[in-house]
């Protein structure tokens, strides 16, 4: 059940006829990874808390760092040199203080990494590099988690959901199993705040749709950002039936 107090603070979203008061009672039952607390872990954290799901868990190794700031919005001055998971909780508490927060301080290894993905419903994927993203990709194939990705670089943003309990629908190794852990990251090739702003809230959105089950989430498709241009475009993405990831799932 909702209480008054919940009913008053979501009552906007209650008011929408694709959320209503089940949707919302779907949020707070639900429990989400946020893999990395940076750019685009910042607002998918703040926008999740605000919206109502029910348990947030945390995953970030990292300390805030001066250089954060100028896009890293769930930290603030007085955080730098604190850990970025206690950061965000501190934002998150004061935010919303019925989510429930749980703290992985600590880079997830297989075994953890396994254990953090199975004890959720859904799972988004904000880090910046590729060796983590596979990973948390083939976690959630094991696992048969929803998987909602975001990257952003320079002046171009990509999102796309995987979703494993679909028949039809490609996982991450599916679109990038050519990647490189060699790839630029934005300490090197730079970054525009505003844009992983847009495709953090994007993610947070998309988590919406599949927690609170509404609209048509990303699911085989892939968003492309040109920020420089602001300019959207769509791509259609196939599940590889070759794919070493997920081809041998049973469907």
């Amino acid at each position: 059940m909702l209480t008054d107090d919940e009913l008053l603070r979501y009552s906007r979203q209650i008011l929408l006829k694709q959320i209503d008061v089940d949707g919302q009672l779907r949020l707070k039952q639900s429990r989400v990874l946020i893999v990395g607390l940076g750019g685009l872990g910042s607002p998918v954290a703040l926008y999740l808390a605000a919206a109502g799901v029910g348990e947030l868990h945390l995953a970030d190794f990292d300390t805030v760092d001066l250089t954060n700031l100028q896009r890293q919005i769930a930290h603030d001055s007085v955080s730098i040199g604190r850990t970025k998971v206690d950061s965000a909780m501190a934002r998150l508490h004061a935010l919303n203080p019925e989510v429930r927060l749980v703290a992985h301080r600590a880079a997830l290894d297989a075994d953890c990494l396994a254990d953090a993905v199975a004890a959720v419903d859904l799972v988004l994927d904000c880090s910046d590099n590729f060796a983590t993203r596979e990973a948390v990709n083939a976690a959630c194939v094991a696992t048969g988690r929803p998987l909602v990705s975001g990257a952003a670089i320079r002046l171009e943003g990509q999102l796309s959901v995987f979703d494993p309990r679909q028949v039809d629908s490609p996982c991450y190794h599916c679109l990038y199993g050519h990647g490189s852990e060699a790839e630029l990251t934005c300490s090197e090739a730079g970054v525009v705040g505003p844009l992983v702003g847009v495709v953090g809230s994007l993610q947070a959105l998309e988590a919406l749709k599949l927690l609170a089950g509404f609209g048509e989430p990303l699911v085989g498709r892939l968003l492309l950002i040109d920020a420089f241009g602001s300019r959207f475009r769509e791509l259609k993405v196939r599940r590889d039936p070759e794919c070493p990831v997920c081809g041998g799932r049973n469907d």
